[in-house]
């Protein structure tokens, strides 16, 4: 009966994922394409659902630790859904941040062009994607990979900090602007930063090994 629940819980999760994932993805073409529905749905529509999820996978949790008393591995298990529950959980609010931006952008004049926000955005998502599949088949390997591909995402986010203080230098006209294209990039940041803990965790679950952010990679 508990390994039902894992397995019950291990699907909600992944359908959670799924959901995020959506979201980061709706909220990037969105802003590419100028679509304003794009962009409303993210807030108005997958959000509820994302915190129905998070809100459901942590009462499971919870009671399924009350009912069965799970030890050992059995209790790792449910207490890295409830860690990652929350991670997705903030992950969300990054992808409506990322809508809400968006949608001040599409009805002003570009800044700059649209290319380093949505490869920063496509590195984000395959690393969540990864991460959850790092979790589900205990995979350290590909975990690890999740941790260097972080670096990725970093390098993006100085060069857009770069590019934008030289536009803004130039044109103060470009400013509110170019803080909103800030706040992607820097929201984008974090949802790497989030994916890559969750690899720590599954390094930690599966070998007992403590990596600290940013520093697996150096060490390889």
């Amino acid at each position: 009966m508990l390994e039902e629940k894992i397995v019950s819980l291990r699907r909600e999760l992944i359908e959670y994922a799924i959901l995020v994932e959506d979201m980061i993805d709706k909220s990037i073409h969105g802003l590419q394409k100028k679509d304003q529905k794009l962009l409303t749905g993210v807030i108005e529509k997958e959000e509820p659902k994302a915190n129905d999820y998070e809100i459901l996978i942590d009462e499971l949790c919870t009671t399924t630790i009350a009912k069965f008393e799970p030890k050992a591995k059995d209790l790792r298990t449910i207490l890295m859904i409830l860690k990652m529950n929350n991670d997705l959980e903030r992950i969300a609010d990054h992808a409506v941040n990322i809508a809400e931006s968006g949608l001040f952008l599409i009805e002003r004049p570009s800044v700059k062009p649209l290319i380093d926000i949505p490869r920063m955005a496509e590195v984000s998502v395959n690393m969540l994607k990864d991460s959850v599949n790092g979790y589900i088949n205990e995979d350290t390997a590909l975990a690890r990979s999740v941790c260097e591909r972080d670096s990725i995402v970093d390098g993006l986010a100085e060069q857009i900090l770069r590019e934008l203080i030289t536009i803004m230098s130039i044109d103060r006209t470009t400013i509110e602007r170019s803080i909103h294209l800030l706040t992607i990039s820097r929201n984008l940041e974090r949802i790497a930063d989030l994916s890559t803990n969750i690899c720590e965790d599954v390094i930690f679950m599966v070998d007992g090994r403590v990596i600290k952010h940013h520093q697996d990679s150096e060490q390889q």
